[in-house]
């Protein structure tokens, strides 16, 4: 199994028999940031899942939906709140036809795609995290499904941010997953670990990717020197840069 970080929220995962992007976006979407991740060069015999988590910029680029000349095999899996209306479609030159080739998702459901069982939990911004378990493996991707905890917020926005993110991880307390993509963002300055905390404590993973950096890589590095437990610190990987491969 090949684990790409391309970059922000934007993994490749390759399987013996497929392939699955999640949050991809090109790199000068976001203005201020320059992402210099480029996806990967797939099988085009094998099938390539692209995952949108939701329709914010910095987690779906409609330029995907062109990829479809040069993977076949391509089907993409996208939040509900990502609207695709006929008229928008065709003015950015993408054919109709494409619409053939997406399943959307809402939250706190299940779907089957192929052979892979998704189950859907609920944001605490826009859209869904995704919960996927295909060829023996179990990968769940947060999207923006986080603690989003801010200084002056205050109490009542805090702790109702804190509630809906406890109980959508309370869907994974039970399993055993293989590969988690977790958001850890420095911009919530003095409660930047916490939602990765808590997962830590309360979900059981093998490897842990800390993701939505906005390149600020130390922050795993800040987060190994906090934490005291060996048993967290060891299985989560070590992101550096932008088009970084791990083979697991």
């Amino acid at each position: 199994m090949r684990v790409t970080f391309i970059h922000h929220s934007c993994f490749a995962v390759e399987l013996d028999d497929k392939a699955l992007v999640f949050d991809y976006f090109g790199g000068e979407r976001v203005n201020g940031y320059h992402f210099a991740g480029k996806l990967p060069e797939f099988d085009r015999e094998k099938p390539v899942y692209f995952f949108a988590s939701h329709k914010h910029h910095d987690h779906f680029d409609l330029d995907i939906l062109k990829l479809t000349e040069q993977y076949p095999k391509i089907h993409y899996i996208l939040s509900k709140d990502i609207r695709l209306g006929a008229n928008y479609l065709l003015r950015n030159q993408i054919p109709l036809e494409v619409k053939k080739q997406i399943t959307f998702v809402a939250a706190n459901q299940n779907y089957t795609v192929d052979d892979m069982k998704i189950e859907t939990l609920r944001s605490t911004d826009e859209g869904v995290a995704f919960s996927i378990e295909t060829e023996n493996l179990h990968i769940y991707h947060a999207g923006d499904l986080h603690n989003w905890r801010f200084e002056g917020a205050g109490d009542l926005v805090n702790g109702k941010m804190e509630n809906g993110y406890k109980a959508a991880l309370r869907h994974l307390e039970d399993r055993h997953i293989n590969l988690a993509f977790v958001v850890l963002d420095g911009r919530l300055g003095m409660y930047t670990n916490r939602g990765l905390d808590y997962f830590m404590q309360h979900v059981n993973a093998d490897y842990i990717f800390p993701m939505h950096m906005w390149q600020e890589y130390h922050l795993i590095a800040d987060y190994k020197k906090m934490c005291s437990n060996a048993r967290y610190t060891e299985r989560i990987m070590d992101i550096t840069k932008e088009n970084q491969v791990f083979e697991l």
